[in-house]
C-alpha cells in the first residue's frame, strides 16, 4: 500500500484498524500520542515493541489520509 510497509490491516486484530506491523498498537494511538506532545523516545519507552520508523510511518500515513482536497463553494452575495 503506497510504501506503508509497517501499517497493517487484519480484521482479527483491533477490528481491522490500521496497526503497526500486525501488533495491537494502532496508528491512531501513535498519532494521538505525538499530537499530545509525547516524544519518540517517550513513546518507545512506553511501547518498547515500537521502533522510530513505526512512529514516522504512522505520521506519514495520517498525512496521506488527510491529503483529500476540500472544495469550498463560494458564498452567493447577500441580497
Amino acid at each position: 500500500m503506497l510504501g506503508f510497509d509497517r501499517i497493517t490491516f487484519d480484521r482479527h486484530i483491533m477490528a481491522g484498524q490500521a496497526c503497526i506491523r500486525g501488533m495491537r498498537i494502532t496508528v491512531s494511538l501513535v498519532v494521538n500520542l505525538v499530537a499530545h506532545g509525547k516524544s519518540v523516545e517517550t513513546i518507545i519507552e512506553e511501547y518498547p515493541d515500537l521502533e522510530p520508523k513505526d512512529i514516522q510511518q504512522s505520521l506519514e500515513y495520517a498525512a496521506w489520509l488527510a491529503r483529500d482536497n476540500v472544495y469550498i463553494r463560494a458564498l452567493e452575495p447577500a441580497r
